[in-house]
């Protein structure tokens, strides 16, 4: 019964126009109705509460296949797809847009004879083509060497790159990767042909990595973040001359010792103040850690005018040591003597509640009394302005950048690995974080190395490597080898970091 029906009701009532039995007519049925109402309401609540329980296992018809399988049912015939045919090299030569031909270097033609002619796709102005080069043979069957040309790969070097960006760098996932591939450049790919390509690179490049595992030793500062994974954790080590991302490897101290042995490491370590870098002679533990614990306190209680002032102090305190760094005018020693008067603003600001020595507390109260402990000791640890005091560091490509009170650097490292995680699309084998492992670090380390980082750049660089005998990467480290003792002490051993840490599994 509505507002206004009520109201009518109520006026008849009052003036006598509706008799005593049907009032109790009209309760009574009101009251049948209120309770079927309510049974309803209790078996639908019912209804819900059993259909919302949460299915652990997958519920896809493959999956259900697969279960029947276990319980012995026979498996279902799967139709076979038709088979494609090979496109053959006859046919891939009779597209190619131009021939051409390839001598051993410094041995005359004449004393050369053609031996086979191989199809290669390239690209060239933006569009997929076909090249055809006729390979010749020298005396002692030396052949000519293709420019670009990975093994016995039937595409060219920057089409292998421009699938690895893609896939590692951008995050694409292989379908996509063959849309775009299709649709830009006119290249058919199929998903095993990403695959295999991807391989071969990954294969092609592990004397890199490793050769990049020892630039990691020798680098002046490195920054060092990790983000849990399907396997184990991601774990990147980003300095001035290398970027190194290993993926499906565990956290843990053998790990670290593998990668970056504190023992022997004498540069700087920038990173959280996780227990597994308390090792380092040289550490810098990011501020950045420190200021978002603080402001979180502001935001669960806005009203405390103690958490306030305690972050925009620390915050002024931060500010102050990054002026410090960047004002040329100080010499070392004015640079020594403003740390340690920061370091007594550190001990005013936080050595009330550190001396106090408080028991565990509630909320934010606890989390106010565990950061403040935990600034000082980091403080006393001479790891809270390593940062102000340290050289600028310069890049293999001459760009020079002051070292960071924060790690930020290796967090946005760990970025893509972590939204790859949060959307299912990491790697889910041992096999597989080896192969990203490789590509993706020698790709992010080529960005020290290069001017510009583009297709182009990194097609040209790579190239010259087989010219030349040594890479970028083997250039600076074959500079760099021999200029202390204790760098000397960390060469590798006769199993490669890589190896270690994610063996090939069957091996």
């Amino acid at each position: 019964m509505d507002g206004p029906e009520l109201g009518k009701l109520k006026r008849d009532v009052r003036e006598g126009r509706i008799a005593p039995e049907r009032l109790v007519d009209l309760v009574v049925t009101s009251q049948r109705e209120l309770q079927e109402a309510k049974k309803r309401i209790a078996e639908l609540e019912e209804q819900l509460a059993g259909g919302t329980k949460p299915v652990d296992e997958p519920y896809s018809v493959r999956e259900e296949e697969k279960r029947q399988e276990k319980r012995g049912k026979k498996k279902r015939r799967r139709n076979r797809p038709t088979r494609r045919g090979r496109f053959s090299t006859a046919d891939k030569i009779a597209l190619a847009v131009r021939t051409e031909q390839v001598f051993p270097e410094g041995v005359p033609q004449e004393q050369c004879v053609l031996s086979h002619t191989r199809p290669l796709w390239r690209l060239e102005e933006g569009r997929a083509v076909i090249v055809a080069y006729e390979v010749y043979r020298g005396p002692q069957s030396v052949y000519g060497q293709i420019p670009g040309a990975l093994g016995r790969s039937e595409f060219g070097m920057e089409i292998i790159v421009a699938i690895a960006y893609q896939v590692y760098v951008v995050g694409l996932s292989f379908d996509k990767v063959c849309l775009l591939m299709n649709f830009f450049q006119g290249l058919k790919l199929r998903k095993s042909q990403v695959d295999a390509l991807l391989n071969q690179l990954s294969r092609h490049w592990e004397s890199e990595f490793d050769t990049l595992c020892q630039l990691l030793a020798r680098s002046a500062v490195v920054h060092a973040d990790e983000t849990s994974w399907s396997i184990n954790s991601v774990w990147a080590f980003l300095s001035e001359k290398v970027r190194l991302l290993f993926f499906g490897v565990h956290k843990d101290a053998a790990t670290l010792a593998r990668i970056l042995n504190p023992d022997t490491f004498a540069g700087l370590v920038i990173s959280d103040d996780a227990a597994v870098y308390a090792n380092f002679t040289h550490s810098q533990k990011c501020w950045a850690h420190f200021l978002r614990k603080a402001i979180k306190l502001t935001l669960l209680e806005p009203t405390n005018e103690t958490y306030r002032e305690f972050t925009d102090r620390l915050l002024e305190i931060y500010r102050e040591a990054c002026r410090v760094q960047r004002d040329r005018r100080f010499t070392d020693a004015g640079r020594q003597r403003r740390v340690a008067e920061l370091d007594d603003e550190i001990l005013e600001l936080c050595g009330g509640v550190w001396c106090a020595e408080l028991p565990v507390l509630e909320g934010p109260a606890d989390d106010y009394r565990r950061l403040c402990n935990e600034l000082m000791r980091v403080m006393l640890n001479q790891q809270l302005f390593t940062f102000v005091l340290a050289a600028p560091v310069t890049a293999p490509n001459g760009k020079t950048s002051p070292v960071p009170g924060t790690n930020n650097e290796a967090e946005q490292g760990v970025r893509s690995p972590a939204i790859d995680r949060s959307t299912g699309r990491t790697t889910k084998t041992i096999r597989g974080s080896r192969r990203r492992t490789v590509i993706d670090s020698v790709l992010q380390s080529l960005r020290k190395y290069l001017p510009e980082f583009t297709l182009a750049s990194v097609v040209k660089e790579t190239g010259s490597w087989k010219a030349q005998g040594r890479s970028c990467f083997k250039r600076l480290l074959d500079k760099l080898k021999g200029t202390s003792k204790r760098q000397a002490e960390t060469a590798p051993t006769s199993l490669s970091v890589l190896d270690a840490l994610l063996p090939i599994p069957g091996d």
